[in-house]
């Protein structure tokens, strides 16, 4: 071996020996450093004719392990997507409060039917009155409150989605940016780990939003898929879109570098943005609607009791709540007996209007009077009425009003065969008599038969937007108003088109109370929400949305709309406690101040057993208003614990990944001295052969 040679092969063990001081000396310098990945330096045996010539670098490499750093990313993922969701849940459930205190908010209404029952033993007790009114009043307010704050939470989550996508479309720029620099450096034989560093760190962020893999590029870098396949990074940056329209369900586009602007769908299966988008779409939608279901049938049997009793004296006039619908629909379908009583200023009935609806016939005080239909309902009633009390319908609501400054107004159904339609009776169905009232349509139990005209103008729209359980968007529809006869046949017919509505995805009917409702056909959910409801029934009534409660954007918001009876709030004493005596006889007053049996109904409101619709993931039933309140309240907990138990088994597997990784990835440090001392005696060695050949050399020389 010549000394040429000799000096060669000492020139590289030198150079590579150096170069592996400098590999030891950043890992030490960055042992703090999150996110930092340790080095190492690939070697090789230098060979020429078959005979060693010194060492070459080969490359200067990152101590990935693939396999940990890929559990790592569905750990952080997992870990983002459970934290958003506890984050929320426990937010939601502080709004109702701790359920083993007694200033919870379902703890409010056991205090309404406190306060009637209280009122029961001195029913002209105006302190009690005002008691019993102010309890009403702060469980509408604390129901108002909870669905506003919800609501609330809701349009935030949307912004934070928005702020997510935004994030990981400037994450997937620089990670794509970043391949460039690698990819130089690795085709110039440089250090590129800094930029692979710096990279992966970017990774490591995105995972939280989203679940990502991740695989090397040939020529250096990282190619980026979603969970689905679709590249994100690699072949240049993807572009994700959150598409939120009005109410309607949110969801995600993407638009791939290579795809010529082609926008599509776009799904993510974990991350804080499945997260936040269950939370958009699903859980907090869900939980208000449960709680409008709960105040909605709450109210509901609270107004059938106040519609079974009277003030005293009677109310001079009465107006009901606003049905939306036309009066002929609004008095058709009635069944059974009801009792219009017009009172004097001594309580005593001066007229008697006994209503048969099945058969279609009134009695007047006693004698047989007219007979009437549904057309023509009213104008027979004023007929019966003979002056001493008018009767109106407009704008949906049916109003009663004595004739005399003095006189006053009682409805009663009978005891035995009482009117009944979709399950109230007539002075419920039209709220004449509500203690509480809503701004709203709620429950959405129209009384309305498939046969009754749907009210809506042919042309009008309405656009339903389809959306499978991983809240990805399967179709937006437009259901257009049909011509023809106008009955509700007809817009259900519309509505589950397979070619024009949402009949490929499941079926509207109307149930036995005039309810619409959405039941998917497929194995796997579907949910329905509303882009945009053009329609209206008749002039200045509600949309199809806003009357059936179709959507969870209408439902969900249904539980604020409630508040306490203006008059009755205003003026306790008008509370109706009393209930119409129509035995008594001629001349004798027929309401007591002394009678508190409408206010013990009231008390017992609450163990009334009703029907509770579907609200959100919970299933109708037939249950008391306070067993429901019970259920909810706990269901409530389940949930948020729940969410609580998988945030932290999702933390604690990230947390144990993300040390098994470090123990794999990390710098270890009397591992790098033991390198640092090797790679230093390495050079030491290398420069001492090169000094022993430069003194050959000198030798050879002085020889010469």
């Amino acid at each position: 071996m010549s000394l040429n040679t000799i000096l060669n092969v000492a020139t590289s063990g030198m150079m590579a020996a150096q170069t592996g001081l400098r590999v030891v000396s950043d890992n030490i310098a960055n042992i703090n450093t999150a996110g930092y990945v340790r080095k190492t330096i690939a070697q090789s045996n230098l060979v020429s004719n078959g005979m060693g010539v010194g060492v070459n670098v080969d490359a200067i490499k990152r101590a990935t392990d693939k396999f940990m750093a890929a559990a790592a990313l569905n750990g952080s993922a997992d870990a983002g997507r459970t934290s958003a969701i506890s984050t929320a849940m426990d937010n939601a459930q502080k709004l109702f409060g701790d359920p083993t205190t007694k200033n919870n908010f379902f703890a409010t209404l056991d205090d309404v039917y406190a306060a009637f029952s209280m009122a029961v033993d001195d029913p002209s007790s105006f302190l009690l009155r005002t008691s019993a009114v102010t309890k009403v009043e702060d469980f509408l307010s604390e129901s108002t409150r909870i669905t506003s704050s919800l609501s609330d939470q809701i349009k935030d989550t949307d912004n934070r989605i928005s702020a997510d996508v935004d994030r990981v479309n400037d994450l997937l720029s620089q990670i794509d940016a970043l391949n460039i620099d690698i990819t130089r450096a690795k085709m110039s034989g440089a250090d590129g780990t800094g930029s692979e560093n710096v990279q992966s760190g970017l990774i490591n962020e995105l995972s939280t939003y989203m679940n990502v893999t991740v695989s090397d590029r040939a020529n250096g870098g990282v190619m980026v898929r979603s969970a689905e396949g679709v590249t994100l990074a690699g072949t240049g940056p993807a572009k994700i879109t959150y598409n939120q329209a009005g109410s309607a369900d949110g969801y995600l586009t993407v638009v791939t570098a290579n795809s010529g602007d082609q926008v599509m769908p776009f799904h993510v299966d974990n991350g804080e943005i499945q997260g936040l988008l269950e939370l958009r779409n699903k859980e907090l939608p869900n939980l208000s609607d449960q709680l409008g279901e709960f105040v909605s049938r709450a109210a509901e049997e609270l107004n059938r009791a106040s519609n079974a009793a009277s003030a005293v004296p009677a109310p001079r006039s009465m107006i009901g709540k606003d049905t939306g619908l036309d009066a002929n629909t609004a008095f058709a379908h009635f069944t059974g007996k009801t009792t219009i009583a017009v009172t004097d200023a001594t309580n005593a009935i001066v007229q008697r209007v006994d209503i048969d609806f099945t058969a279609g016939t009134m009695t007047v005080n006693g004698a047989a009077g007219p007979a009437f239909t549904n057309a023509n309902f009213l104008a027979q009633l004023n007929t019966a009425l003979g002056g001493t009390a008018g009767a109106g319908f407009a704008n949906g609501k049916l109003s009663l009003s004595a004739t005399a400054a003095t006189g006053g107004v009682a409805v009663l159904d009978d005891a035995t065969t009482p009117s009944n339609k979709a399950g109230k009776g007539f002075g419920q169905f039209f709220g004449l008599n509500d203690i509480i009232r809503s701004s709203g349509y709620a429950p959405y139990e129209t009384g309305m038969v498939a046969s009754d005209p749907s009210g809506f103008t042919p042309g009008q729209t309405i656009t339903l937007r389809l959306t499978d359980g991983a809240g990805g968007r399967l179709r937006d529809v437009r259901v257009t108003i049909p011509t023809g006869t106008g009955s509700m046949q007809e817009t259900l017919d519309a509505l589950n088109s397979r070619s024009s509505g949402a009949g490929l995805y499941g079926t509207f009917a109307l149930g036995s109370k005039g309810e619409l409702t959405f039941t998917s056909n497929s194995a796997t959910p579907v949910s329905l929400s509303v882009v945009e409801d053009l329609t209206q029934r008749g002039a200045g009534g509600p949309s199809l949305s806003q009357l059936f409660g179709v959507g969870m954007s209408e439902r969900s918001t249904r539980g604020g709309l409630f508040h306490m009876d203006p008059a009755m709030s205003a003026d306790p004493s008008k509370l109706p406690f009393a209930k119409l005596d129509l035995t008594a006889a001629a001349g004798v007053p027929a309401l007591a101040v002394g009678d508190g049996r409408g206010a013990l109904a009231m008390a017992k409101a609450g163990d009334s057993v009703t029907s509770f619709a579907n609200a959100g993931d919970a299933a109708g039933a037939r249950k008391s208003v306070l067993t429901y309140g019970a259920d909810f309240s706990g269901s409530i907990a389940r949930k948020a614990n729940s969410a609580i138990s998988r945030k932290e088994a999702a933390e604690s597997v990230k947390i144990e990944v993300d040390a098994q990784r470090q123990s794999q990835e990390g710098v270890n440090l009397d591992e790098e001295l033991v390198n640092l001392t090797t790679y230093q005696q390495a050079f030491n060695a290398s420069a001492r052969l090169i000094q022993a050949t430069k003194d050959m050399f000198d030798v050879l020389t002085n020889i010469v």
